[in-house]
C-alpha cells in the first residue's frame, strides 16, 4: 500500500509540474503575443510616418508647382498689361490728331455716285 501511495504522490507531483510548465508556456505565449503586437503596432506606425511623409513631399511638388504656375500666370498678365499701357500711351496722341481731323476738317464735295438731274 505504501508503494501505492508512493507512486499515487509521484503521479500527483508529476502532474503538477506539467500543469506548472503548461501555465509557465501559457504565459509565455501571452508575453510573446503581446510583444509580437507591440512590435506590430511600432512597424505599423513607422510605415504610416513614412508614407505621410512621402505624401506631404508630393503634395509639396504638386501645390508648388501650382504655386510656380499662378505665379509665371501672373507675371505675363502684369506685362501684357504694361505692353498695352505703352502702346496705349504712345499711340494716343496721334489717334486723337486723327480723329479731331476727320471730325473738325470737314471738305464737302459730292459723292462720286451722285447723278445730276438734267
Amino acid at each position: 500500500m505504501t508503494s501505492q501511495s508512493q507512486g499515487i504522490q509521484q503521479l500527483l507531483q508529476a502532474e503538477k509540474r506539467a500543469k506548472d510548465k503548461l501555465e509557465e508556456a501559457k504565459k509565455r505565449k501571452g508575453k510573446r503575443l503581446k510583444q509580437a503586437k507591440e512590435e506590430a503596432t511600432a512597424e505599423i506606425d513607422h510605415y504610416r510616418l513614412q508614407r505621410e511623409k512621402e505624401f506631404r513631399s508630393k503634395q509639396t511638388n504638386v501645390m508648388g508647382s501650382q504655386g510656380n504656375l499662378s505665379a509665371k500666370i501672373e507675371e505675363q498678365t502684369t506685362e501684357t498689361i504694361r505692353n498695352l499701357t505703352s502702346s496705349y500711351h504712345r499711340n494716343m496722341e496721334g489717334m486723337m490728331k486723327k480723329l479731331l481731323s476727320t471730325i473738325c476738317d470737314i471738305r464737302p464735295e459730292i459723292h462720286p455716285n451722285f447723278r445730276h438731274a438734267v
